[in-house]
């Protein structure tokens, strides 16, 4: 596996400002083990949490947005399930398409106030994640 651009880690600290879980539409897929967690942590069955917060995509399972692009489980404060938040959430922004290039770092970082700030987050730590994120946990 070659060295990439990032191997000496970048710095991420979550400002949550939400604006990951805004605005734009997409897909924020979850597992069955996703749901049950996120189920239990607003306190209601799964089956109730599927009819409320998700959606069936050719045979995969993704949170629901609102009309404006927003992610469902998006309160006034932040997350609902912030605990709980599926793979996808947890790995932002050590995505593929945010590590391509460093050019592609810096794009997602006029959007996010947390890249190049707070702790610098290792190469190991940042494979991780994308291995995560590929696996979907």
């Amino acid at each position: 596996m070659s060295t990439p651009w990032y191997r000496d880690g970048l710095a991420f600290e979550c400002q949550r400002c939400r604006g990951c879980c805004r605005g734009e539409p997409g897909f924020v897929w979850v597992s069955a083990r996703e749901i049950s967690a996120l189920a239990a942590e607003l306190g209601m069955g799964e089956d109730d949490l599927r009819g409320k917060y998700c959606r069936e995509i050719g045979g995969r399972t993704s949170l629901r947005e609102r009309p404006d692009g927003d992610c469902v489980l998006l309160g006034p404060e932040g997350c609902l399930a912030y605990e709980s938040r599926p793979t996808q959430c947890r790995t932002f922004p050590f995505w593929p398409e945010n590590l391509r290039r460093p050019s592609d770092w810096e794009r997602t970082g006029i959007d996010c106030p947390g890249l190049d700030r707070g702790r610098v987050h290792s190469l190991a730590e940042i494979r991780e994640a994308l291995r995560r994120e590929k696996g979907g946990g």
